[in-house]
């Protein structure tokens, strides 16, 4: 008997809870007898390696001592990014710190700041550690004053480092960097006006820090069961193994896209990243029709947020713990609600990840990490065609090694006099700083063998 691959909303639901971000003792000590396992057990990470972490402890330090105010600019292609430098910044830095000679305190940490619909789709668990761990959330389209407070007091106060997202959410690519949002500079630039203002001559430092896996032998096993999957949803069975590796992927990429296409009515034109162009337009203006709301904005991810915001509003009805106080006529109109944005948010999930699958297809020769990679999006290209989202992606690969490699610092405090002169400028010039010093950090990484 047929069933369908995900099951859609059908009932509005009430808010969830969550606490004022704190550090609870209890949670950091549960985390400390349990991360191991969920990092070795469940993510199959069997070694952690650092590379320049000279940059990442003398950040760490000077925070630590009160010399500077320090935000970890962290790159987030695969997702798992936050819990894995959560458990490495908790239980192994302060360890390599002292190999490398670099005294710290006993319990180091960081502050994370999240998008806040994590908690609504990360389920419980999410909701208990994120802020007993003193995670932040934030809204990424609308204004949060609140959360926007959180995070600068965290930084002006200190001692630890704050952690960002400068992609702003999973961009999917570790071997690229196809976007980065303004948030986290901007953030930096008006703590440290904020300080200066206040008499505290501490400089504010932004260091960037990017994340790889890598993968041995079973991962060669991995990427032929991952391949055998999207095919068999696929229908697309090569015949006595003829077809290589790169004739697979682009095939079956292929026949994903003339399944939205057809969905959506479209006539197959030009090369490959013009038509998810054309993909991208029309889902996005469908779900504003099913919303009603109109088009927000004339940025690709500007709509994405906004549909999200709408969709998730509608979903989870903010700032209501229960809806009992409902009538029966409310509650089933929210019901309606609920639903139609469930199936909006179907096409925003498409867009917001095909918007990032437009690289190349690998080759044969290519390295393991590239072609695992792949596989993974293509088999989440299906699954957002099939009305998934980054919550059904999840396909581990087990076992893999991960390696940090941490850039040199970029000293906001010291462009101060330049972004009050112009801040348009001093931004624009720092991000591009960043984006060199991640393809930077991908460059190296791709020539260290763990």
């Amino acid at each position: 008997m047929y069933k369908p691959y995900i099951k859609p909303v059908s009932q509005a639901s009430p808010d969830v809870k969550t606490k004022e971000p704190g550090i609870s003792r209890l949670v950091y000590f549960v985390c400390r007898v349990l991360g191991r396992l969920y990092l070795y057990v469940i993510l199959g990470i069997t070694r952690i390696v650092l590379r320049k972490g000279e940059h990442l402890f003398k950040a760490y330090q000077r925070a630590l001592e009160g010399k500077s105010r320090c935000i970890i600019a962290f790159r987030h292609p695969n997702g798992g990014e936050a819990q894995l430098l959560m458990y490495f910044i908790l239980f192994k830095l302060r360890a390599l710190a002292r190999r490398a000679k670099v005294k710290f305190c006993r319990k180091p940490y960081v502050s994370f700041v999240y998008g806040y619909e994590v908690a609504r789709w990360g389920g419980a668990l999410a909701r208990w550690i994120m802020p007993n761990l003193n995670a932040m959330p934030v809204h990424h389209a609308k204004m949060d004053a609140a959360g926007m407070n959180r995070i600068f007091k965290a930084i002006e106060n200190g001692p630890y480092p704050l952690a960002i997202a400068p992609e702003g959410q999973v961009s999917y690519t570790t071997e690229s960097v196809p976007r980065l949002e303004q948030g986290a500079v901007r953030i930096g630039f008006q703590a440290a006006e904020r300080l200066a203002q206040s008499g505290r001559d501490i400089p504010v430092e932004i260091i960037p820090v990017s994340i790889h896996f890598r993968y041995g032998k079973m991962g060669e096993w991995s990427l032929k069961r991952l391949l055998k999957k999207i095919e068999k949803y696929t229908g697309l069975y090569p015949q006595n193994g003829s077809l290589g590796l790169t004739e697979r992927f682009t095939r079956t990429r292929g026949y994903i896209l003339a399944q939205n296409e057809k969905r959506y009515g479209l006539t197959a034109k030009g090369d490959f990243n013009e038509r998810v162009d054309a993909l991208i337009e029309t889902a996005l203006t469908r779900a504003e029709q099913i919303l009603g709301n109109g088009k927000r904005g004339n940025e690709m991810v500007e709509r994405i947020y906004h549909i999200r915001q709408i969709c998730w509003d509608r979903m989870i009805i903010p700032g209501n713990h229960t809806l009992d106080h409902l009538t029966p006529l409310e509650r089933s109109s929210a019901d309606l609600l609920a639903g139609e944005a469930w199936y909006a948010s179907r096409h925003m999930e498409l867009v917001d990840f095909v918007w990032y699958f437009r690289v190349p297809v690998p080759g044969e020769n290519d390295p393991l990490y590239v072609k695992l990679e792949y596989a993974q999006n293509l088999w989440d290209f299906a699954n957002r065609t099939m009305g998934g989202a980054y919550v059904n992606r999840v396909l581990n690969v087990h076992p893999k090694r991960l390696l940090i490699q941490a850039a040199p610092v970029i000293n906001l405090s010291e462009r101060l006099k330049d972004y009050k002169e112009n801040k348009k400028e001093a931004i624009a010039r720092t991000m591009d700083d960043m984006k060199t010093a991640f393809l930077n950090c991908i460059s190296e990484a791709a020539e260290y063998q763990i």
